[in-house]
């Protein structure tokens, strides 16, 4: 089977194609612009696998869409190509128009058109899965309330809004071309190969570098916490096993504070990274009893939502797909595994990573 994973050097998608490979033996093509967010090096173990094809391209550049599927003719396509930072949306929502709203319409249709010159049992088989984020849906405004797969859209960032308009491009494509769709809207991912700019990394790097831990607000925002490797697996259950044109949502049961969060890691590096044995805090004269010292309240951002959370009834119970990880083992393998990868983390920095605005997107 020859699966065709858009962004594929991005967080999420190089731990699907990392699964489509090492555990499914599936046939990858990996179509990415490699933007800042995007990197290779995440998919190292891979790269030289006969399995794995690169091919790097703009989704919102027709003609090397239409050539990539011309080219290698695949069974199923996953879209996670997208711009993902809310706070870049903030200051800038261009980027998300064209790639979020634009690029998705691009390959919607030229997959359209690929699809229906398909013979009639390659078009059965055939699946445009789009990855969405359960921010389209806005803010819950109780505590007794979980994002459903029909909860009203009401996105309140720039970002938030390409995606809910993505979204809805793919239903009308289902809807009028019948284009076999599937659309899955998660909680928010962490761990390994995570790109700087999002919270988990984010403080974890800073802490040992001895820098500020900025938190929004009073850091009360909740958020309900998915490991990627789980998110991946539910992922490709969905494109596998999906009902066409259904909707699935996907979470990880583990609703925190942003301030637990950021308490959590540092209590972690206290125990694995301990500040008095830190070179760099020693070099610049830092002492610190414990990592909490350097938390600092910032101003919240803009039309911030304050609560996100998922109600994954329906993936769980129609295909079977539960998260292996809770929240206490998957924060700390994600600290562990960015304390033994500090040379990743270097070279994603390197010249790239600016730290705009607060690098924050929960």
């Amino acid at each position: 089977m020859k699966i065709l994973v858009t962004g594929g050097a991005g967080f999420i998608g190089s731990a699907v194609i990392r699964h489509l490979i090492d555990d499914m033996k599936y046939e990858v093509i990996n179509l990415d612009k490699l933007t800042y967010a995007g990197n290779l090096e995440s998919l190292r173990g891979v790269a030289h696998d006969p399995l794995y094809h690169f091919e790097r391209a703009d989704i919102c550049n027709v003609d090397d869409v239409s050539r990539i599927f011309r080219k290698y003719q695949p069974d199923k396509v996953m879209h996670l190509a997208a711009e993902s930072h809310v706070d870049r949306s903030i200051d800038g929502a261009s980027e998300f128009i064209q790639s979020n709203i634009v690029g998705t319409y691009i390959l919607l249709d030229e997959a359209r058109q690929y699809w229906q010159g398909l013979d009639d049992t390659k078009k059965v088989q055939f699946r445009f899965h789009h990855i969405s984020t359960d921010e389209v849906y806005g803010d819950l405004e109780s505590e007794d309330n979980l994002f459903r797969e029909d909860t009203p859209y009401a996105p309140s960032s720039p970002y938030a809004a390409s995606k809910a308009s993505s979204d809805h491009l793919v239903r009308a494509w289902y809807r009028t071309y019948q284009l076999p769709i599937v659309i899955t809207n998660c909680s928010n991912n962490y761990g390994p190969y995570q790109f700087p700019e999002k919270l988990i990394p984010l403080v974890i790097l800073n802490a040992l570098e001895g820098k500020p831990l900025p938190i929004y607000g009073n850091g009360s925002q909740i958020r309900d916490w998915l490991h990627v490797e789980d998110h991946a697996r539910a992922l490709v259950r969905v494109m596998l096993k999906g009902v066409e044109g259904e909707t699935y949502n996907i979470g990880g049961h583990n609703e925190k504070t942003n301030l637990e969060v950021v308490k959590t890691i540092c209590d972690i590096l206290d125990e694995l990274a301990p500040g008095r044995n830190n070179p760099k805090l020693s070099a610049q004269n830092l002492t610190l009893q414990n990592y909490n010292e350097l938390i600092v309240f910032v101003e919240d951002r803009p039309g911030h939502d304050l609560r996100y959370a998922i109600d994954a009834e329906k993936i769980e119970q129609e295909l079977g797909w539960v998260p292996d990880e809770n929240f206490e083992s998957g924060i700390r393998k994600t600290v562990s595994w960015y304390l033994k990868n500090n040379e990743w983390c270097q070279h994603v920095q390197d010249g790239s990573y600016q730290g705009e605005r607060l690098g924050i997107t929960v």
